[in-house]
């Protein structure tokens, strides 16, 4: 799975100037779904391409937007026709085990609504949160507006970093040590945003293996 995510990376890199915008928002589709493709590595390469012309941020950002609802509304209807029992049992076999599955469910009851907005600001969470939307039946038009706004935004801020990415030359000559730096900020950013805002917001929950074998213990 890494070296067909990596070919797929370095070939939007290579094709990104004739795909536009079109391409953009078909991977953001799919980072929405269970491909696990970073939104961080879709919107940034494009954003960088805007000093030159070829992109704005405006339509960077509104398709980022558009491709990351249409990925969240197939998980949402996805989860919605399958049911909780199928997501759990088949759920991993197309990358979606069941802690992740509980997780999402736990974030979602815990802020409702409004969690699906915040959570399309946050890794892990952003990508599944149409399943538990989607197994309660949240309305979908309400699901859509929270969810494409808060794509929006997030599309928006990686737009703006990676503008100012593009405007730093020695970045773009490729010196080591400023890849680096922008490196290694992302992902403190991105691991303090999941650590404070989903794990220790959301209590450990176990499995329903565990719970059964706790069960069968005690009987």
């Amino acid at each position: 799975m890494q070296e067909l995510i990596t070919g797929l990376l370095d070939w939007y890199k290579g094709t990104l100037d004739s795909g536009g915008y079109t391409l953009i928002a078909l991977l953001m589709a799919m980072e929405s779904t269970v491909i696990p493709i970073p939104s961080e590595v879709i919107i940034p390469p494009a954003a960088m391409m805007v000093q030159s012309g070829r992109f704005s941020m405006l339509g960077i950002t509104l398709a980022g937007g558009i491709g990351s609802w249409l990925g969240a509304s197939i998980m949402y209807w996805m989860a919605r026709w399958a049911g909780r029992p199928l997501v759990l049992r088949y759920g991993k076999y197309f990358l979606i085990p069941e802690a992740k599955v509980i997780m999402a469910e736990q974030w979602a009851k815990k802020f409702g609504s409004l969690g699906v907005f915040f959570s399309r600001l946050l890794p892990v969470v952003r990508h599944l949160i149409g399943i538990p939307a989607g197994i309660v039946r949240i309305d979908f038009f309400k699901y859509s507006l929270y969810t494409f706004i808060g794509s929006i935004l997030w599309t928006a801020v990686l737009c703006w970093l990676g503008v100012k990415a593009g405007q730093d030359e020695a970045l773009m000559r490729g010196e080591l040590h400023r890849v680096t730096l922008w490196a290694a900020g992302a992902l403190v950013i991105l691991g303090a945003l999941y650590y404070f805002l989903v794990r220790r917001q959301l209590p450990h929950t176990p499995s329903s293996d565990t719970i059964s074998k706790n069960s069968s213990k005690t009987e």
